[in-house]
């Protein structure tokens, strides 16, 4: 059996201004924005090369509005991996992103923590070459 990840639906509050920073801050692709209903759009968004996508899916309750930048309960959520640690540290830092974590060498690879525009904690990862 063969399995993989397509996508992650990442709660937003506003599809545009997610759009704006997972492509412009980021340098995420746009994959696909269509327009399912007045209030409701399919938009995924995912970094280059990678098979996986994020869906933005935006609050559609206050229940759903209370987890945004918080879905994975303050843990990091989610793991974006580079092939030049450097490189996009330097780029996200000029950009604003905001790294609470200082950049450290682990056994696995570089890496340091930012916080998204919702505050969702990510890792930027270098991982070791094998």
């Amino acid at each position: 059996m063969k399995q993989q990840l397509g996508q992650l639906a990442l709660l937003v509050s506003d599809y545009d201004e997610a759009i704006r920073y997972f492509t412009d801050v980021l340098d995420f692709e746009l994959l696909e924005d269509t327009v399912m209903s007045e209030s409701k759009r399919w938009v995924r968004v995912s970094p280059p090369g990678s098979s996986c996508h994020l869906l933005l899916a935006k609050a559609a309750n206050e229940a759903q509005q209370q987890q945004i930048g918080f879905q994975a309960g303050g843990r990091v959520f989610l793991f974006l991996y580079t092939d030049d640690f450097w490189r996009d540290y330097r780029k996200y830092t000029s950009r604003g992103v905001e790294f609470v974590r200082e950049p450290a060498k682990e056994a696995y690879g570089t890496v340091s923590v930012f916080k998204d525009l919702y505050g969702n904690l990510w890792d930027l990862i270098e991982p070791v070459k094998q």
